[in-house]
């Protein structure tokens, strides 16, 4: 039986998949920072199961369980041997996950030390607080950043190793459901992986907490590698509207992505990524059947107000307190009718910040107990500790008011969890905080500020006295919104997602699920205001992977005949100058191209030739120019094997690997890396190869304000306006150089890349659009009344390159090229 035909029948049996999506599904890999059970070891050290609650493995295991898929997770425990095996459930195991064998779980083990750095520094003492908007909560060290880098690689590592135990079929795609901030760099990783390997994914990740807006996310110093780790999915999920809207702005504005904001689209490295709001529920029907059965645990005749947390400083305990104080101050007729109960789940119990919060949380229970108490009533039970889920729910059903007041939260399922327990008549009132996700789709609850103190006790108020037809009307609405959309219905708004994915709809729910191909359109309200109708514009192109698609050899990478030919228009105006910027040889890069009259410069800015045939030649170390043969010589001989090999570009060389099998790529590069530094140049990655440049002050940044010095003067920064367009790490440094000078792009895939451009283009063919944006600018302005460049002699252009030039590389190297 397939994958296909096993999820239809589970799927049908809980109702919640549609057999569309089913049709054309593979089997589902999820990947979460914990498996769906925790190992232990008995009296006797042996290993057992114990079974995790919660919403997302009562959801997603049966799934997984009888579609025959995989889960991918740390185990909960440090093994002294990876390969001890993962023990079978109990044969007495009813939980949801009693079926998932031990053959179909993957656990991820990782060094204890890099885990508490991952885990403790990076996830809780980082991402936590900043995502819930508490940057001055939040800590930002280095070695927390490199731990989460390597957790999240052995998480990929080990998907990758279960997506290759898959049975391969023709027809089914497999789905990998990444959750959560512990795994934002992961999915970006697998999909390299499985690209370069062939295997065809489908990727969907779903963030558990809140994503904060842009000035608040763009505080941690690797913003942008999170971003772009998340858009190596195709789906990325989110439980509301609000927080997809923060991920495409912050897409936007840190990494220049094209968005679509009405159809929550993200462009990313030629791929469309489609962010949706998937807001998750509960186990409905449980929590209803666990209220039925539980047996009363309130005996007071007190109306209860209850609130149910983790001792977290995002949840507003101090800030519930004080409203139940503000409350009993101003309402004294609650006085021994009303009491709060406030049940509080120990947490991080190791960490100072959660200590001191407990010890807050403790002198203000006691000062308003000791202000308030009377012989016969006590207006708060505190209880610090967990409770059992019968217990739990006969607290939610006869509570009157659930008081639910987070200063930030995700979703909290509490509030879902008091609505689906409350069977009895009269029943309570709801309250929520605006900043829990709760807060925007539980639209009958009340809704209560917990920084505003006083109007939070008045809230409060208004829910003890709200009369009983009113609290019928609320509850019944929540109920049975909740009751529909329960978390067996999220799952299936998932797969559903994924599923249009892969049957390649068009549309889904909100909309159209892919971005058009770049339009001129797409650059008028980043250039237009930009360029204007009075400036002249310099246009720096780099030639491979901007102009020219990358090839599997550097002869093949020819320029497409219509760029060229809109190059040609564009030289002809008498408002735009032209330089190709690239790291071929200058007299390679000029055959390729092919066009007179605009500048070219090669190697990476060492050598420029002008439109009037003077060329510039950076000066280079007299030792380095025998140790360029030298050093060609041991390429060839120790790393030129299985299809690598060097270009010689006479102030370059460039060790190619493009061709070379995937597995001994990695070794090849550290090999040639370590010969170009031993002989004294510097090893710069671009795209599969290695450059070996001499060490001197000079790259493309220099040689492009070198270029429009010469071209525009000494005040060039204020006659014109400059676009430069690029693909590679070297054009970082021009970007750099560039910085507020010039609208920039770099052309992207879909890996991580750190950039400084304001934006990215998706291929050459966005170039291309980009150019002929430019042309049909330049095209309906009037011709400027200074038509001529400024166009300078050989003296003048040594002249400046003698002020740009460090003291000691000073010399005579503007000559005529004939």
């Amino acid at each position: 039986m397939t994958f296909s035909r096993r999820l239809r029948r589970v799927s049908f049996k809980f109702g919640f998949i549609n057999e569309d999506v089913v049709a054309s599904s593979g089997c589902m890999i999820v990947v979460s920072n914990r498996l769906p059970f925790v190992l232990q070891r008995d009296k006797d050290g042996a290993l057992f199961r114990k079974a995790s609650a919660g919403g997302l493995v009562t959801a997603v295991a049966p799934v997984v369980i009888n579609g025959g898929g995989l889960w991918v997770g740390w185990p909960g425990i440090h093994l002294d041997d990876p390969n001890e095996p993962i023990p079978e459930s109990d044969p007495n195991d009813i939980t949801p996950t009693a079926g998932l064998k031990s053959e179909k779980v993957v656990a991820v083990h990782i060094d204890p030390t890099i885990f508490d750095a991952y885990y403790n520094g990076c996830c809780n003492a980082t991402f936590w607080p900043l995502f819930h908007s508490m940057p001055d909560r939040a800590s930002f060290k280095a070695e927390y950043w490199r731990a989460y880098l390597r957790a999240n690689e052995a998480f990929a590592e080990c998907t990758l190793k279960a997506l290759k135990t898959l049975p391969k079929t023709s027809t089914e795609v497999p789905l990998i459901w990444v959750h959560d901030y512990h795994l934002m760099l992961a999915a970006n990783w697998i999909r390299q992986a499985a690209d370069e390997q062939e295997i065809k994914v489908k990727l969907g990740f779903f963030l558990h907490i809140p994503f904060p807006p842009w000035d608040i996310y763009r505080l941690f110093p690797w913003a942008d590698e999170i971003l772009q780790g998340m858009l190596g999915c195709d789906l990325v999920g989110f439980h509301i509207t609000d927080y997809c809207i923060n991920f495409v702005d912050c897409c936007q504005r840190s990494l220049g992505c094209r968005v679509d904001r009405k159809n929550l689209l993200v462009e990313h490295g030629g791929r469309t990524v489609r962010v949706r709001p998937l807001p998750i529920g509960i186990p409905f029907e449980r929590f209803v059947e666990l209220a039925e059965k539980a047996p009363r645990v309130i005996s007071t005749n007190q109306k209860i107000i209850l609130g149910v947390d983790r001792l977290d400083y995002t949840k507003g305990l101090v800030h519930r307190l004080k409203s139940f104080e503000k409350l009993l101050e101003n309402h004294p007729e609650h006085k021994e009718k009303v009491s709060l109960l406030q049940i509080s789940v120990p947490s991080r119990t190791d960490v100072k910040e959660y200590q001191d919060l407990k010890e807050e949380m403790d002198q203000l229970v006691g000062r308003i107990n000791g202000r308030f108490t009377t012989p016969n009533w006590s207006p708060i039970r505190y209880i610090y500790g967990c409770v059992s889920q019968d217990e739990l729910a006969a607290f939610y059903r006869d509570a009157a008011v659930g008081l639910v007041t987070p200063l930030r939260d995700g979703m909290n399922l509490v509030a879902k969890e008091f609505v689906a327990c409350q069977i009895n008549i009269p029943p309570g009132v709801l309250i929520v905080s605006p900043f829990a996700g709760a807060g925007e789709t539980m639209h009958e609850a009340l809704i209560s500020n917990p920084y505003e103190i006083d109007e939070a006790s008045e809230v409060i108020h208004r829910a003890l006295t709200m009369p009983e037809d009113e609290r019928i009307l609320r509850m019944n609405y929540l109920r049975r919104r909740e009751k529909l959309n329960d978390v067996n219905y999220w799952t299936k708004s998932f797969l559903s997602a994924m599923g249009s994915l892969l049957t390649q709809e068009d549309h889904d729910d909100i909309g159209s699920t892919n971005m058009p191909a770049v339009t001129l359109d797409d650059f008028d309200e980043y250039l237009s205001k930009y360029i204007g109708n009075t400036h002249k514009l310099a246009l720096l192109l780099d030639y491979d992977g901007t102009l020219a698609p990358i090839a599997p050899h550097p002869d093949l990478a020819i320029i497409p005949a219509e760029t060229k030919n809109v190059l040609q228009r564009l030289s002809n105006m008498s408002d735009c100058y032209i330089a190709i910027v690239s790291g071929r040889n200058v007299n390679n890069v000029r055959d390729m191209v092919g066009i007179d009259g605009i500048t070219y410069a090669g190697n990476h800015g060492l050598e420029i030739l002008h439109p009037d045939g003077t060329k510039f030649v950076h000066p280079m170390p007299t030792e380095f120019h025998d140790k360029v043969g030298d050093l060609m010589r041991q390429l060839q001989e120790k790393v030129c094997r299985e299809g690598a090999w060097v270009e010689n570009k006479g102030a370059l060389l460039t060790f190619h690997f493009r061709e070379t099998p995937l597995q001994i790529r990695a070794s090849l590069e550290k090999e040639a890396k370590t010969l170009i530094e031993a002989a004294g140049f510097i090893a710069d990655h671009v795209h599969c190869a290695i450059e070996a440049r001499p060490p001197v002050q000079w790259n493309k940044g220099r040689a492009s304000i070198y270029i429009l010095r010469t071209a525009f003067g000494v005040d060039w920064s204020e006659r014109i306006r400059i676009i430069y367009v690029g693909d590679d790490q070297t054009d970082e440094d021009a970007m750099q150089a560039l910085k507020g000078m010039a609208a920039t792009f770099r052309v992207t895939s879909s890996q991580i890349t750190k950039t400084s451009a304001e934006r990215r283009l998706p291929s050459t063919d966005a170039v291309l659009t980009m150019l002929k944006w430019v042309e049909r600018h330049l095209g309906r302005r009037k011709p400027s009344l200074d038509a001529g460049f400024v166009r300078r002699n050989s003296a003048q252009i040594q002249h400046t390159i003698q002020m740009e030039l460090p003291l000691g590389q000073q010399s005579n190297n503007s000559t005529k090229d004939h």
